[in-house]
């Protein structure tokens, strides 16, 4: 599945040769001129897991819009965002990681060490949804399926069940013990009929004497 790529930069050459670069990789490429704009499209129902934001920018600021991600929730919060500027001191790139940016990209940058930081926030990206998915289909079968296992040995007369240390106990008491089940009790029409039956046959002049 291709990835989508959210780019954001006001510089309006910068943010072209970006999405070019990026669709020539074969990247679905989102671009936008502003801060705003970009954290809008994070809040969206299906946002670019993938992001590549400029420092300095109209409305909201690269920075300001990596810590928005990073907490007000969200399909954002993991988004992986890379910060591309002209910037290059090492107490920038420690305030872009603080802010929240996974990576950092000076400018004019490199294709090739774009690419290969672009292809390793992809990998991640790819990483974390799958383990997502593999979450939720545990998730699934453990709400789904709850079931005994094994041999039951059990009483062909009371029906009771006997357990790992030899106790003996009722049918309903060990499957709630065992499962995530509860049992209301009732009496079906065979069993109706056959306690009508002998409840007319004893009567009520027929009891112990």
């Amino acid at each position: 599945m291709t990835m989508k790529v959210l780019i954001a930069d006001d510089d309006t050459m910068a943010r072209h040769l970006l999405e070019r670069t990026l669709s020539a990789w074969g990247y679905e490429v989102v671009a936008v001129p502003d801060g705003s704009q970009a954290w809008t499209i994070l809040q969206g129902d299906t946002p670019p897991p993938l992001a590549i934001l400029d420092w300095m920018m109209p409305g909201l600021t690269g920075i300001e819009v990596c810590r928005h991600a990073r907490t007000a929730g969200g399909a954002a919060t993991g988004a992986y965002l890379i910060m591309v500027t002209s910037r290059d001191q090492n107490a920038d790139i420690v305030a872009a990681l603080h802010a929240g940016a996974d990576d950092f990209v000076t400018k004019p940058f490199v294709p090739e060490e774009l690419r290969a930081r672009v292809q390793v926030g992809e990998r991640i990206v790819r990483l974390q949804q799958a383990l997502a998915d593999r979450v939720r289909t545990l998730e699934a079968a453990l709400r789904q399926v709850t079931q005994l296992e094994g041999l039951l040995p059990i009483c062909a007369y009371c029906k009771a069940i006997r357990d790992d240390s030899d106790y003996w106990h009722r049918v309903e008491e060990y499957v709630s013990e065992h499962a995530d089940v509860q049992f209301s009790h009732g009496i079906c029409p065979k069993c109706l009929e056959g306690a009508m039956k002998a409840a007319r046959l004893v009567g009520p002049d027929q009891g112990p004497g």
